[in-house]
């Protein structure tokens, strides 16, 4: 029900994002972007060790511990991705990275960013 009316309240635009995480219930909310496709990861080591795939499904957090697994669930039309955070980042004011794979999942990579909630599912 909570999801419902954060979802009602939220605008399409990203210029409407929330730009304040919020913690709801045991989830992590705010802004989830991509990377992974002319940024120069593709392939590169990620923060465990693993070669980074840009078309795979995985994200990267600074919140989470390397490992976790968590599902991503996107606000504006209840779309959601369960993805293992295999990397550091992001180091602006997105909550979560997400590879562009996952985004894709969720949303048109075409929008960048996207208001979602986070919650740990592996625990």
């Amino acid at each position: 029900m909570l999801d419902l009316v954060l979802a009602a309240s939220l605008n399409s635009s990203n210029a409407s994002l929330p730009q304040e995480p919020q913690k709801i219930a045991g989830l992590r909310c705010g802004i989830a972007s991509w990377y992974g496709i002319g940024d120069g990861f593709h392939g590169r080591e990620t923060a465990n060790g693993e070669i980074f795939n840009a078309y795979g499904v995985s994200a990267a957090s600074t919140e989470y511990p390397l490992g976790a697994v968590v599902r991503v669930t996107n606000q504006n039309n209840g779309s959601s991705v369960v993805v293992r955070i295999n990397d550091r980042g992001p180091y602006g004011t997105a909550r979560i990275d997400l590879s562009y794979g996952a985004f894709d999942r969720i949303e048109n990579p075409d929008k960048g960013r996207v208001y979602v909630c986070i919650r740990r599912i592996d625990m």
